[in-house]
């Protein structure tokens, strides 16, 4: 394995869990991807411009997109962030504004605990 994947607050387990089966082993699918493949593909994994290290995780299925905000602590280490089904072309700005709130609180908590 050459990625961990964990989570920061219940965000994402919230959102994942209201999946169908189907969208759910999708999920797992791209994450088994990450955690496994040294230069994962931009179609799964790209970081967002404008950010400070934001990614989304990008999943398909049928007409159905979704996407997971992460970022990487230490290179090996993905955190999990907040999640949304789009709607639009443009990704919401609050979305984007929550994953940096929430990458914020995350190192904080991990500065802190030092």
């Amino acid at each position: 394995m050459i990625r961990k994947i964990v989570f920061h607050k219940r965000y994402f387990i919230d959102f994942y869990l209201k999946q169908p089966k189907k969208v759910q082993d999708k999920i797992e699918y791209v994450f088994e991807l990450i955690k496994q493949v040294e230069r994962v593909p931009e179609k799964f994994l790209k970081h967002l411009s404008g950010t400070e290290g934001i990614y989304e995780i990008r999943i398909e299925y049928q007409s159905n997109i979704f996407r997971i905000f992460c970022f990487f602590d230490r290179n090996r280490l993905v955190v999990l962030l907040n999640a949304l089904q789009k709607k639009s072309q443009k990704t919401p700005k609050k979305e984007i504004k929550l994953a940096k709130k929430l990458k914020k609180e995350y190192l904080n908590l991990k500065k802190s605990k030092r």
